[in-house]
């Protein structure tokens, strides 16, 4: 895709985000709205956004490359965790804490699928829901251990249980068996998954608007934390994979999702585990705020 027509798809999303920064600022969309549309966007758009991205004719090459994104996706975030580990010691435990966990997991779906699906189409959603796997594995074990030191006794059960790893599965049996949905039942599911992209970008630019201005810019961690997510780790992925010849599906997918701003689970995850939740939602705020920037560049690298 030629690369202006890719900057003028990623203008769009966020021209999307502030109409939502728009409407939330007008209470329009209210902030108990923006709760119940994410909740909504997470258990119902986004799986079936998944299941109709699995909706084609069974292919081994298209397999190949969905099992490439799966290990790629574990080795980025295998990597990024070391990367964390060192990388602010010098911080107090809890800033240490939200910025590690910013810097191994971006926010590969709820920004991430809206990008791939506006870039490649449905094969970009195939590949990213691929991807996102290792992220809610080591996001419901590895990021609670970041926050409170210990591991969850249910994270198994929240892991087979969470919509997308079980929208996933679905998807999977329909591509492996070469199961092919009935037209009204098909377009049924990808009406209201097509709603994700819209609407994720929408609840994003309603959650900026709830942060304070004043604020969000204060101390110099949020944007080194947001630089280390938004540019160095993409390109140090963009070095190391481009080493491996990777098929190029495979590989902008991949670059492109490690691109993404701070996970939006981040305050979430700080506030239930007694991290510095004030830090997590600034760092979600500028990171989203740097990546209307650093997205296209990104991009247009690739």
């Amino acid at each position: 895709m030629e690369g202006w027509v890719v900057v003028s798809q990623v203008i769009t999303l966020f021209l999307i985000i502030i109409i939502g920064f728009y409407a939330r600022k007008r209470d329009i969309i209210t902030a108990d709205m923006t709760g119940k549309l994410s909740h909504f966007m997470l258990q119902i758009t986004q799986p079936l956004l998944i299941i109709s991205s699995f909706n084609f004719e069974f292919s081994q090459e298209k397999l190949i490359n969905a099992i490439l994104v799966l290990a790629m996706s574990t080795f980025i975030h295998l990597f990024s965790m070391l990367v964390g580990k060192f990388l602010y010691l010098r911080y107090p435990e809890r800033m240490r804490r939200v910025l590690k966990f910013i810097t191994v997991f971006s926010n590969c779906g709820f920004m991430g699928f809206p990008v791939l699906d506006s870039v490649f189409g449905s094969i970009g959603v195939f590949y990213g829901a691929l991807y996102v796997i290792p992220f809610n594995v080591l996001a419901l074990s590895y990021g609670v251990m970041v926050f409170s030191g210990r591991s969850d006794k249910d994270t198994i059960k929240k892991i087979l249980t969470h919509p997308v790893i079980i929208s996933v599965a679905v998807g999977m049996i329909l591509f492996l068996f070469n199961i092919q949905l009935s037209q009204s039942v098909s377009k049924a599911v990808s009406m209201v998954g097509s709603m994700t992209t819209p609407l994720s970008m929408l609840i994003v630019g309603a959650l900026l608007a709830g942060v304070p201005f004043r604020q969000m810019f204060k101390g110099n961690e949020v944007y080194i934390g947001s630089v280390m997510r938004l540019v160095v780790l993409p390109l140090i992925v963009y070095g190391l994979l481009s080493l491996l010849r990777l098929p190029e599906d495979v590989f902008r997918v991949c670059v492109i999702l490690s691109a993404m701003p701070a996970a939006a689970n981040t305050a979430i995850f700080a506030e239930k585990y007694g991290g510095d939740s004030e830090l997590a939602s600034r760092c979600i705020s500028i990171s989203t705020l740097l990546s209307v920037f650093t997205i296209p560049l990104i991009l247009m690298l690739l």
